[in-house]
């Protein structure tokens, strides 16, 4: 184990939020949909690209390693559809900042409806 330099920050932290198909096809079509629609700050355009990536890499990984997901799903009574969608942060903000996100998956996402 190393320090890190002084000033330095750590890797971003990745937090998982379960979402089932529904509502990962809803956060990608909002994403979709401000990345198409109206102006977005340069780096809000990164961080909704790497969520669109995210959507991608939850699919995979579920593909790859089934079983992770799956007893997390038995042990909540979750549907079989239901992933998690890891996100920073950042990528976070980005999406709480979306006017198309809708409701249902901002109230996951940890963010008040009527923000």
């Amino acid at each position: 184990m190393s320090a890190l330099p002084a000033g330095t920050s750590g890797p971003a932290v990745l937090v998982p939020y379960w979402l089932a198909a529904t509502q990962r096809s809803q956060l990608a079509t909002a994403v979709r949909q401000a990345l198409s629609r109206r102006p977005v700050h340069p780096v809000a355009v990164v961080h909704l690209e790497d969520v669109l990536t995210e959507l991608h890499v939850a699919a995979a990984r579920d593909a790859v390693w089934p079983a992770s997901a799956a007893r997390v799903r038995l042990a909540t009574g979750w549907d079989p559809d239901v992933l998690p969608v890891r996100l920073s942060a950042a990528e976070l903000a980005s999406l709480l900042d979306l006017t198309e996100l809708p409701g249902s998956v901002r109230d996951i996402l940890g963010g008040s409806a009527s923000s």
